[in-house]
């Protein structure tokens, strides 16, 4: 995969069937930048109903997660296979919050990873730091770890499939945001960090995206950055114009 332009809604666990058909009918409407990538990432239940509104190649559909399992008893997960049967092409791994709150480690992102990839979906792997480790200057440690174990087990063709995100944990749903000269410093390093562990043409190819209270008035800033290639974006995708406007910042 080529390295693109692209924004990312994460809708989180927000709005009913009905509501996001209508947000979908209006996102639908508004996009008129072929050239940038739109992915809509609703709740599991309504993946089928968003793509049946979508009329755009360049709006596609994906999924806030996956189960590190192939199948089997585990009741409440979700497969990859079943994401992939419902029209999904992308899989957010390692969302700070799923890190946070339900403790996953990297081990298992590493196999919700493998899965994603034996399945023909793109994973979207969100890296990112808590304030107390960028107080300490641990930010780039961190990331690293992140990278070296929960993705960067994957071969030279695998990587050029994926997506990283740096969501910086302490302006998530904060209102703050990383300064843009922040946020292409750590784009940068993950950047340099594929060369190394890769090569320079992997580097390159692979989108980086911001992921930390990007919004209309701050975007095309942040997206002028050299290695900024897009956005994960939280609460501004639920608002179609908001979602919208931040895809024309580029």
């Amino acid at each position: 995969m080529s390295r693109k332009n692209i924004v990312a809604g994460n809708w989180k666990m927000n709005k009913t069937l009905n509501e996001a058909i209508e947000l979908t009918q209006k996102i639908n409407q508004l996009h008129q930048s072929p050239e940038i990538e739109l992915i809509i990432i609703p709740p599991f239940p309504f993946l089928t109903e968003v793509h049946k509104e979508i009329t755009q190649n360049n709006i596609k559909v994906g999924a806030q997660n996956c189960s590190e399992h192939t199948s089997g008893a585990y009741t409440g997960e979700v497969s990859a296979k079943m994401l992939a049967s419902c029209h999904a092409k992308y899989v957010i791994i390692g969302h700070s919050e799923r890190r946070d709150y339900f403790k996953e480690t990297n081990q298992q992102l590493a196999e919700k990873v493998n899965r994603t990839i034996e399945n023909h979906l793109i994973p979207i792997f969100c890296v990112g730091e808590k304030l107390s480790e960028r107080e300490t200057n641990k930010h780039f440690e961190v990331i690293e770890k992140q990278l070296n174990e929960g993705l960067f087990h994957l071969d030279n063709h695998q990587i050029n499939n994926c997506i990283i995100a740096y969501e910086p944990v302490w302006a998530i749903g904060t209102g703050k945001t990383a300064s843009p000269q922040q946020a292409q410093e750590i784009h940068a390093f993950i950047r340099s960090l594929l060369t190394k562990k890769y090569d320079e043409q992997t580097a390159n190819d692979i989108s980086i995206l911001y992921g930390g209270s990007c919004k209309p008035a701050n975007a095309k800033e942040l997206f002028a950055q050299n290695d900024i290639d897009g956005g994960l974006i939280g609460g501004a995708s639920l608002v179609a114009e908001d979602f919208v406007q931040i895809a024309e910042s580029f």
